[in-house]
């Protein structure tokens, strides 16, 4: 029995420790796999010794509310659901009852209460018991309603996610590779929990219903399903759900499994409601648990196979990533044969070496990752040089792991930043160069200077067999780098990445120039510094950029892959010369902020990124909205223009808008 209670502390220590990484601090400390194994194995030991410890993870929800946010007691306390990994066990829960099944989403739990048609409280889960207060942050949320028709007090419950779509987007314009986003759950966290609600609205957080709480004198008929229609109703979306009975359930199960290989939305499982409202209030609750409901985890789906090699990654910081490459296995219906091992300190924990046998799966059957080595060899050998440059390597402890260094600070791994400029839509645009995609391409060897972006061709039959590429991928990239060679000398001098230079500087200097790029190669930094808008510390840069003789090699050779067009004629009417605008929000006659950027220096104008006295107009189309820029150009007097308004402006129809 001490034996069973000693392991009941350990685990119940290690999984506090895990859920208040993962739930507070945004970080994982271990994979979704051990901690269910781990939390499974204490709900057995206090199941065995009838013994539940004090603060054991098995009776406690959730994280804690931080002090940065207000708290607030819930009216009633949010319970867990208990939960299966076993099919059979939801046949046998639905008995002779209909049941809704809808997925379990992966976010924020949060609680929205509507009185007299608006929204007027939000507040997180929290520990179950007490909350925190997010309702400024809840009204930015993409999909909320902030009116509804309902004049009753309404409270429901949902959850707050952000797409994969969305994270790899932001997670992308994050430069420290090491500071990204591990998945989009920390991510939500994070962003639902800001004091700053403009940071909210800007992660594009969305909110799923998945229970109506009170909706007084609204007859739903008893149905669970009747509360989903009529909340779709009032404009919130719902989280998907359908039908089943214990006859059907397995089918429906199978549906969901097919469609989470696509689905969009993160999801770690599912939810088994009762569709009749009284039958599932009538069977109460335990001291943890309601009745009317459970939660299924997908049985992660694991096969043997042979390790193989580890591929040596470096990224832009100089850390070199283990992956783990081994026989390719069918898991959850896609081939994988690829896993990141995060670092030295959990490759060293696992005792892996080529040649292992171990067991993989997919982490809600969407991420692959190493389960168990089965054989522990330990035979792998760490790089002394990088892969890429050949530099020398060190080990260095990061937040008490172990991870791989690259020490040379000209490493071409390291300037992933420059490559990404460089095919980016206002640079040279091309198409299928993801910042992810350039470090594999690096990584390997295939990329070493611009110029080399227009050979890669020269290894279609290795790009076309990598992760996420194939025939078609590959065809559609090298259609995007031919296009690329033909581009404008703005593009060109703004892709090189040149320091202080953005589009607009870009344009000023082509326009100096003549368009002629050796004329600008040629210029002193006083003829650069006499542009009006640049300045000797740009001009600096620019002369110094030119003067760099590695610099001089590198955009020869890019030269001679290149058709530079010939100077524009200028057609645009300068109704905007020396005027200075910020943009912020949303665009509606535009396609995306950089196309109105683009329109306002047509016309002579520039653009900003922050709001200051130099600023003429602030383009916002919600002119009432309380975000830092628009109460920036109030106290500064300056006038904040809808695109209506603006689109007046540049045609010189109203200077007074």
């Amino acid at each position: 029995m001490n034996q069973q209670i000693e392991r009941m502390k350990e685990l119940s220590e290690r999984l506090r420790e895990a859920s208040k990484a993962y739930y507070q601090e945004d970080r994982e400390i271990m994979s979704n796999l051990e901690y269910d194994n781990l939390y499974d194995e204490l709900v057995n030991l206090e199941q065995e010794t009838g013994i539940v410890l004090a603060g054991s993870p098995t009776v406690t929800v959730g994280y804690e509310a931080l002090e940065t946010l207000p708290k607030e007691r819930h009216e009633s306390p949010m319970l867990s659901l208990g939960k299966t990994k076993e099919r059979e066990e939801l046949r046998s829960f639905a008995g002779a009852h209909e049941v809704l099944v809808s997925w379990k989403l992966d976010g924020l739990t949060v609680v929205l209460t509507y009185r007299n048609g608006t929204i007027e409280k939000a507040v997180t889960r929290g520990n179950g018991e007490i909350g925190e207060v997010i309702t400024n942050n809840a009204r930015v949320f993409q999909n909320i309603p902030l009116r509804i028709a309902y004049q009753g007090e309404l409270i429901l419950r949902g959850e707050a996610v952000i797409t994969y779509s969305e994270f790899e987007k932001i997670n992308s314009e994050i430069e420290d590779v090491e500071a990204r986003y591990k998945n989009p759950r920390n991510l939500c966290s994070g962003s639902v929990r800001q004091l700053n609600n403009e940071i909210t609205a800007n992660r594009h957080v969305r909110f799923y219903a998945f229970a109506l709480v009170k909706a007084d004198n609204v007859d739903f008929g008893n149905l669970r399903s009747n509360q989903f229609e009529w909340l779709r109703q009032q404009g919130f979306e719902t989280v998907e759900y359908r039908h089943a009975t214990a006859e059907t359930i397995m089918d429906t199960v199978t549906w969901f499994a097919e469609k989470i290989q696509h689905y969009d939305v993160p999801s770690d499982g599912l939810v088994v409601t009762y569709n009749d409202i009284a039958y599932g209030q009538s069977l109460g609750r335990t001291a943890k648990f309601p009745r009317d409901s459970i939660a299924f985890k997908w049985q992660d789906e694991t096969c043997e196979t042979i390790l193989r090699e580890i591929e040596w990654s470096p990224s832009r910081t100089g850390l070199i990533n283990p992956v783990a490459i081994f026989d390719p296995v069918e898991l959850e219906g896609t081939t994988v044969s690829r896993a990141s091992v995060h670092n030295l300190s959990i490759m060293k924990a696992m005792k892996l070496g080529i040649g292992d046998t171990i067991t993989v799966y997919k982490a809600n059957m969407i991420i692959p990752q190493i389960a168990e080595n089965l054989t522990g060899s330990g035979k792998i050998e760490i790089p002394k040089t990088c892969p890429v440059c050949g530099g020398r390597t060190e080990i260095r402890s990061v937040n008490d792991a172990e991870t791989l260094y690259c020490t040379n600070e000209q490493c071409s791994a390291k300037k992933i930043k420059s490559f990404t400029l460089f095919v980016s839509r206002n640079a040279l645009n091309i198409e299928g160069l993801s910042e992810a995609t350039l470090e594999k391409f690096i990584a390997k060897g295939y990329i070493h200077t611009y110029a080399d972006i227009f050979h890669l061709d020269s290894f279609r039959d290795e790009i076309v067999e990598m992760d996420g590429f194939g025939e078609k991928s590959y065809a559609n990239l090298m259609e995007s780098i031919e296009a690329a060679r033909r581009t404008t000398l703005p593009r060109l001098i703004y892709g090189l990445g040149i320091p202080n230079i953005g589009t607009a500087n870009a344009k000023l200097l082509s326009q100096f120039c003549g368009y002629d790029l050796n004329k600008l190669r040629d210029s002193s930094k006083d003829e650069i510094a006499s542009i009006e808008g640049l300045g000797e510390i740009i001009a600096a840069s620019v002369v110094d950029y030119f003067a760099d003789p590695q610099n001089e090699e590198i955009l020869n050779r890019l030269l001679s892959e290149l058709d530079l067009e010939s100077a524009p004629e200028e057609t645009a009417l300068q109704t905007l010369t020396d005027k200075t605008f910020v943009i912020t929000g949303s665009v509606n006659h535009f396609a995306n902020r950089d196309e109105l950027k683009a329109y306002i220096e047509e016309r002579g104008g520039k653009v900003a990124g922050s709001v200051s006295k130099k600023t003429d107009y602030l383009i916002n189309n919600d002119k009432a909205s309380m975000s830092s820029k628009n109460k920036k150009a109030v106290e500064l007097g300056i006038p904040i223009l809808a695109e209506d308004d603006f689109l007046a402006l540049a045609d010189g129809r109203d200077e007074n808008a």
